[in-house]
């Protein structure tokens, strides 16, 4: 597993139409095989910035599965409009430290 990490600092859209765009678009992941999840976080104090989390098998399985598959198309056609606004789209290896209260 390897998580994308995509932060938004809106400029000309409102929290409220990124929101109800990744509301539809998560359709669209969660019918794509490659990922395993994902989760939409908002910055407490600075509410025009998000990072969005998504989880993949692999990053091969992103670049080369999802994207050429054919859910990518509707997906990118729902969040197209905030491409702009993406200050930082990467994939980060997860580390050993870690830890999780249940």
């Amino acid at each position: 597993m390897i998580p994308e990490y995509i932060r938004y600092e809106l400029k000309t859209h409102s929290p409220e139409q990124l929101v109800a765009a990744y509301e539809a678009a998560g359709e669209h992941l969660r019918a794509a095989p490659e990922c395993l999840g994902y989760e939409l976080s908002r910055c407490q104090g600075a509410e025009d910035i998000f990072i969005l989390r998504i989880d993949w098998r692999s990053a091969q399985d992103h670049l080369q599965g999802f994207r050429k598959g054919p859910h990518f198309p509707p997906f990118l056609e729902l969040i197209r409009e905030f491409i702009e606004e993406m200050a930082e789209m990467r994939h980060y290896e997860p580390t050993a430290v870690a830890w999780r209260r249940d």
